[in-house]
């Protein structure tokens, strides 16, 4: 598989300097799936109060696993292996003072990957579309992946648009305008983002993650279940709809 150079990008709504972490959310460690078996076993609260799901979906070779790698592990490579079908990541977070387990899937951006990662668009509650803004083709294919969301996806699911590799403005093909434009068609929020430069990267979960979390009901944490918000049903299916 050829390797892809990923320049991410520092990014926000008014330029491409943000801050880089949210005032009011700190990472803290995910609980191994035996803490969690033992705790449910035993009747213990669990290490987190809600669970979220993310999809990053976008052509192959805009940064998406770059992304995905500076927030889990705020970490950055200069070339990655193209990701083949799906891969995923997991972050628990504090925010309005629950913790948070966010799943995070990382979707490949080929065409032959299409049956595969479009299976993983029902049960999210957010996706972030990803384009390079140093490369045209990605940013006009944002229509694509906004079709294939309506499709697949829950009608009611959070988006947010992110223009990455920011920090390459001598190379920029796509104005921030351009992309402010499209994200207030579609009205979705939209972030400009540099995984490299560490820009807007930790900004944009959080922001996609308090969208969600002002959307849904949540279980009282003090009940000692765990509220694992869900657009679907308890299995994961669509709701059934009626009349």
């Amino acid at each position: 598989m050829p390797s892809k150079k990923k320049k991410t990008k520092k990014g926000s709504t008014s330029s491409c300097q943000s801050s880089q972490h949210s005032a009011n959310s700190r990472p803290i460690s995910t609980a191994s799936p035996q803490q969690e078996s033992f705790a449910a076993k035993y009747n213990i609260r669990p290490a987190f109060d809600l669970i979220l799901k993310f999809l990053l979906v976008g052509d192959s070779e805009v940064g998406k696993s770059s992304i995905v790698l500076r927030y889990s592990d705020n970490n950055y490579r200069e070339s990655f292996i193209s990701t083949i079908g799906i891969d995923f990541k997991i972050k628990t977070v504090e925010l309005q003072g629950k913790k948070i387990k966010l799943q995070i899937w990382d979707t490949a951006g080929q065409e032959r990957f299409h049956t595969i990662t479009t299976s993983y668009y029902r049960g999210a509650m957010g996706i972030m579309l990803v384009y390079d803004i140093t490369q045209e083709k990605t940013f006009d294919n944002i229509a694509k992946w906004l079709r294939n969301i309506q499709e697949h996806a829950n009608e009611d699911v959070e988006k947010m648009l992110l223009g990455n590799k920011c920090d390459m403005e001598d190379k920029r093909m796509i104005s921030k305008e351009r992309g402010e434009t499209i994200a207030r068609e579609n009205g979705i929020k939209f972030l400009e983002t540099s995984a490299k430069a560490n820009v807007n990267v930790e900004k944009a979960f959080m922001t996609l993650a308090e969208d969600i979390l002002k959307k849904y009901p949540q279980k009282d944490p003090a009940s000692g279940t765990t509220g694992n918000i869900k657009p679907t049903g308890d299995d994961g299916s669509r709701p059934n709809k009626c009349c």
